[in-house]
């Protein structure tokens, strides 16, 4: 048995994500705010303000040399682990360095500058899940720019479209989303240098040059403007992963809509017992699909109680800034678990052309409506070809008869008697092919974000 007792999450479980988990980790955190007390020190020694002796013995103690059991007890009496954390450091040192540990500076600029150091890392890996399901997405794009399909609006077969041409407007999403990831990434990784009102009274004169000399250490952009209390570029990121997740969440909605047995176009992977029912033995879900949409609807949510910590009063958090501690490390791993259970959909998803090809013609051809009304339009005008088309289309239904006999009833009993050229489906698709052309080509442009 295990003698974990931290809450378990069925959904992260099965869906892992583990280098995010890695990034987001107890441990990784430790060694963050350690970095930015080495990082403070070495900047403060090169300007003069402590000794190069004591900057060099401050570095040398190592994140590995924190006890973590003792530094979460003192926080819970503290309310935060930064006084703990440093009372280690400066435990662990001899007199004159043990009192330049976190000289100036205060807690939050250390949890902030070590958020900061998270999401860009988080940003990293979510960039490299991105472009591996965008290149997925573009191969099937391209190989099915010409597969001809049922387009379908509010639920019914509309007017015919591609498989390629359907999955475009995701590719686009995507491209667009893999920039914001980009801008979002780079305002959010800025180091945290403003002491305890944001003024960096404490910090001396050269605070600028100590901000500017940390940043460069910890690879970190320099504000010269304290966002102890401006939330934006945090509440962005986590924005900018619920839209990604929103954009897997589509895609997966619309695997199990056309996996339907009434439908039975798309598929997930095959595999013994995937998506098995205890109970009935002929059912294979399309579990990825469902874990990507369970984890995008509550990362919606989650993204949404950020929107409080924009109230900040003042210079300081009065409870408010606790809200990113629960919030940004779920919203990150359930983004990155989102977006690995798509990459996996992605990679085995099944293409059944034939019975997209099938489906064209069910109900009576009804999917040709709109083509039959354009083509009489210009002889009828668009609101009688209308009237027409629709009168043959109950016809269809309620006979069982064809659509071009119906039309061609419906135009003789209005003394309009000729006869009626429908076009197939591949011959009204528009501009999907060239809708696909353009996705790639604007993916392919993206490649540098």
């Amino acid at each position: 048995m295990s003698n974990d007792a931290s809450p378990f999450s069925l959904l992260l479980e099965l869906y892992p994500a583990p280098q995010m988990s890695q990034a987001l980790s107890k441990d990784r955190l430790v060694e963050h705010w350690t970095a930015f007390e080495h990082a403070l020190a070495g900047a403060q020694a090169r300007l003069g303000i402590i000794s190069p002796a004591d900057a060099e013995q401050i570095r040398s103690i190592s994140a590995e040399s924190i006890n973590q059991e003792d530094l979460w007890e003192t926080s819970k009496n503290v309310g935060y682990p930064i006084l703990s954390l440093v009372r280690q450091i400066a435990g662990q040192l001899p007199d004159g360095p043990d009192g330049r540990v976190h000289f100036g500076t205060t807690t939050q600029d250390v949890m902030d500058t070590a958020q900061a150091l998270q999401l860009r890392d988080a940003r990293d890996i979510l960039a490299a899940q991105v472009s591996r399901i965008g290149d997925g997405l573009t191969r099937l794009v391209a190989k099915h720019s010409k597969t001809a399909m049922p387009g379908r609006t509010h639920g019914q077969q509309a007017v015919p479209t591609t498989f390629g041409a359907h999955l475009a407007p995701l590719l686009g999403e995507l491209s667009r989303t893999r920039s914001r990831l980009h801008v979002c990434r780079e305002a959010a990784a800025t180091v945290s240098l403003y002491g305890a009102g944001g003024t960096s009274a404490a910090l001396g004169s050269q605070v600028r040059e100590i901000r500017s000399l940390m940043a460069e250490e910890l690879g970190l952009h320099s504000d010269d403007v304290s966002w102890h209390t401006a939330r934006d570029r945090v509440v962005e990121v986590a924005q900018v992963c619920m839209i990604l997740a929103g954009t897997c969440a589509r895609l997966a909605r619309n695997v199990i809509d056309l996996s339907r047995s009434e439908i039975a176009e798309v598929f997930e992977a095959a595999g013994n017992h995937r998506g098995a029912s205890s109970t009935m033995p002929q059912k294979a879900n399309p579990i990825l699909s469902e874990g990507i949409i369970g984890m995008s609807a509550i990362i919606g949510p989650l993204t949404a109680s950020l929107g409080r910590t924009m109230e900040m009063p003042q210079e300081r958090s009065a409870g408010e800034w606790q809200i990113e501690w629960h919030v940004i490390p779920q919203v990150l791993q359930l983004t990155s678990s989102t977006m690995a259970a798509a990459e996996e959909l992605l990679d085995g998803i099944r293409i059944d052309d034939q019975a997209m090809a099938k489906n064209l013609t069910v109900d009576g051809g009804l999917i040709m409506a709109e083509a039959s009304m354009i083509g009489l339009a210009d002889e009828l005008g668009r609101e009688h070809a209308h009237d027409i088309v629709y009168a043959a289309a109950q016809a269809v239904r309620s006979t069982g008869t064809d659509l071009a006999t119906a039309i061609g009833a419906q135009l003789e009993a209005s003394g309009n008697a000729g006869r009626v050229t429908i076009p197939g489906p591949e011959d009204y698709l528009g501009e999907a092919a060239q809708m696909c052309e353009s996705a790639i080509g604007a993916w392919a442009e993206t490649g540098g974000a």
